[in-house]
């Protein structure tokens, strides 16, 4: 049996000390994808046969559907249970994944401390430093001594999720540095905090998108970042397990994208849902495959008298997209983690050009001795050379330019990038190409 159907198994049973055999030394995350498998009534019977506090390590893991169908299904008052061992930023990204409804119901059964602070979450959006800070963190006042910092530490502790890194405030509760646990354990007891914290603060605000959030911890290797208001009043923190979290749904929203694909998308998504997903962006590249036929279709005249020409058409623009995708790929790379962007680094376009003349070069010339040993013709030789560097030098130019030029409009480089550069380089391409090899037609017949 797989571990699916052993756990089945062991919950017809309906033995706890079976079910806590079972889930000895087992991850909370593995424990979560076994439940995800199951049917309603034994996901019902697994609640029943293990504690809160050990639901909500599972709940933590789970994924929102999963999270939202044990809601519904089990006592509001056992649910409460649940969060009550479970983080304040956690709680709040799955109340924010349930019917306005059943989330009231959900916050109203709650302590009103509790209800403020994720009422507070709730507010901010889905994808910003507010929406993925948590509330749960060690502050202490700037005029304690190492002896008190650590009683309190101890007191405090249990309740946050980290204890490595201690944010210090002052009377009016305002953020003015943190202390290492490492450094108040080793100082001196009377040592005051204000005396061994850094006050050079890597903080941001709630409203801050969670990508660039993630780049500062990256950039600084931070452990967990401050959020503060306009004040810097802390609001509460974003740990590093979080931003993971975070790089992990960004790079994989970038490479759907890239794509054409929507990131609330999935391999088990309805039928109507992936269609509804996919089929716009597949009329738009459908525009963009008329524009590159129409100008095919100038040249018509061409095509006819120099039948080789179609075989060699595909090359041209198949070598520009690829180039240019490669272009796009690096841009798009960096401008996500802050590297570049159309103001300060506009220049690097010329780098790109003489990329392009470079690899049009090499590759034109390859193609051209191809093609001269299948047709013996040296001029179409020629023409494909040509091309291909200009075509390729196209590609560099727009590869690199279109996502700058769509950051600065505030429209997603990943989303659309790909749409125009298909259509610079068939188009470019195919003119390039055709209009060459009109130019040259009495050589190539």
């Amino acid at each position: 049996m797989n571990k699916v159907e052993t756990l089945i198994h062991v919950l017809s049973e309906d033995n706890k000390e079976l079910l806590t055999k079972f889930l000895y030394d087992a991850h909370p995350i593995d424990v979560a994808i076994l439940l995800d498998e199951l049917e309603d009534e034994n996901l019902v019977r697994f609640n029943s046969l293990v504690t809160s506090q050990d639901m909500a390590k599972f709940l933590e893991q789970s994924t929102i559907e999963l999270q939202v169908r044990l809601i519904k299904l089990i006592d509001f008052q056992a649910i409460v249970n649940i969060f009550s061992f479970m983080s304040k930023d956690d709680v709040a990204d799955i109340l924010g994944g349930v019917p306005i409804k059943m989330r009231k119901d959900l916050l109203k059964l709650m302590k009103k401390s509790d209800t403020i602070k994720l009422e507070e979450l709730l507010g901010y959006a889905e994808d910003s430093a507010g929406g993925i800070m948590t509330t749960e963190y060690i502050a202490l006042r700037r005029d304690l001594t190492t002896s008190e910092a650590l009683s309190k530490i101890k007191n405090i502790g249990p309740k946050t999720e980290i204890i490595e890194t201690i944010f210090i405030i002052n009377d009016k509760k305002e953020l003015v540095g943190t202390v290492d646990l490492r450094d108040i354990l080793i100082s001196p007891e009377d040592k005051l905090l204000q005396d061994i914290m850094r006050e050079n603060i890597i903080y941001v605000y709630p409203d801050l998108d969670q990508e660039h959030v993630a780049l500062l911890v990256s950039k600084y290797d931070l452990k967990a970042i401050p959020v503060v208001n306009h004040r810097k009043s802390l609001l509460g923190i974003i740990t590093v397990d979080d931003i993971i979290d975070v790089i992990v749904e960004e790079q994989t929203e970038d490479m759907l994208h890239l794509s054409g694909v929507s990131k609330e998308e999935r391999v088990d998504s309805s039928l109507l849902t992936s269609v509804r997903k996919r089929l716009p962006w597949l009329f738009i590249n459908l525009i963009t495959a008329f524009l590159a036929s129409f100008t095919v279709g100038l040249f018509e005249d061409v095509i006819a008298q120099v039948v080789a020409l179609a075989a060699a058409m595909p090359i041209v623009a198949g070598m520009g997209g690829n180039a240019g995708t490669q272009s796009l790929s690096v841009v798009i790379r960096s401008i996500a983690l802050g590297e570049v962007d159309l103001k300060n680094n506009w220049r690097l376009i010329f780098k790109e050009v003489f990329l392009g003349m470079i690899n049009g070069a090499a590759t034109g010339l390859v193609t051209g001795f191809i093609l001269y040993l299948k047709y013996g013709n040296p001029y179409l030789a020629l023409i494909i050379f040509i091309a291909m560097i200009g075509n390729l030098v196209i590609a560099g130019f727009f590869g690199f330019l279109i996502p700058l030029v769509l950051k600065v409009l505030g429209i997603d480089p990943a989303l659309a990038s790909s749409i125009f550069l298909t259509t610079a380089t068939d188009v470019c391409g195919f003119f390039l190409f055709l209009g060459l090899a009109k130019s040259f037609l009495n050589f190539l017949i």
